[in-house]
């Protein structure tokens, strides 16, 4: 077991806020809060995804740029839910938007090291700003800026697999994977920009269950709980 990293940025899926309720589940970011707020001996950063209100490559509603917008604007909705379930957790927790609002602060890295460094979470909203990319290159691109030393990459499945285990019951999750051999196989589990910027900032990345109870914990403390990408 390695030391745990200083500092993380959890990417976290819309999907995960969301329940039997609809986009927003009292029980879902109940149990969320209670995984990331007791770790206050690791700095971490979160990317919200806006997928429990809209997915711009999937929805045939909107054109592709209208539905991106859309799903940053959603990002910001669910920034401020998460934010205040953290806060009753007891955790002081800064929201950066890439989209300007009255209920958000800019981004700002300097702002957000600063923050992070004096126990708050910072949770970053509003994907890139742009449509077209996903919420997965934001992520990348915010771990890089705040000097992040693991990208965490919450998932419902327990990391990558060798083939698509829906599919195929024989299929094999893998301990390691460097980020060439991760770009080579266009494994769909991430965004192939984020993994190429991660990998010209040798960023490692943890894909990992989030379902899991205390996987966040565990890999504070240095342990691998799903699939290591790297070099």
């Amino acid at each position: 077991m390695t030391p745990g990293p200083s500092r993380i940025l959890l990417k976290l899926s819309g999907e995960a806020l969301q329940g039997p309720e609809g986009a927003f589940s009292p029980d879902s970011l109940s149990r969320i809060a209670g995984e990331i707020a007791p770790l206050s001996s690791t700095q971490i950063a979160i990317v919200v995804g806006g997928g429990n209100v809209i997915r711009g490559a999937r929805t045939e509603a909107f054109d592709r740029v209208e539905a991106d917008t859309l799903g940053m604007l959603a990002t910001v909705i669910n920034a401020l839910a998460l934010r205040t379930y953290l806060e009753h957790a007891g955790r002081d927790v800064f929201v950066q938007s890439a989209i300007g609002t009255e209920l958000t602060d800019p981004i700002s890295p300097r702002d957000a090291r600063k923050a992070l460094s004096g126990g708050a979470i910072v949770v970053f909203a509003g994907g890139t700003g742009s449509p077209l990319v996903t919420t997965d290159t934001a992520a990348a691109l915010r771990a890089v800026s705040i000097g992040a030393d693991l990208l965490a990459k919450a998932s419902n499945v327990p990391g990558v697999f060798d083939r698509d285990p829906a599919k195929d019951s024989s299929a094999r999750r893998l301990s390691h994977v460097s980020f060439d051999e991760f770009l080579a196989a266009r494994y769909g589990v991430m965004d192939q920009v984020a993994v190429e910027i991660c990998r010209e900032h040798r960023l490692p990345i943890e894909v990992f269950d989030f379902d899991r109870p205390g996987a966040l914990r565990a890999l504070t403390e240095g342990k691998r709980v799903g699939t290591r990408i790297g070099a």
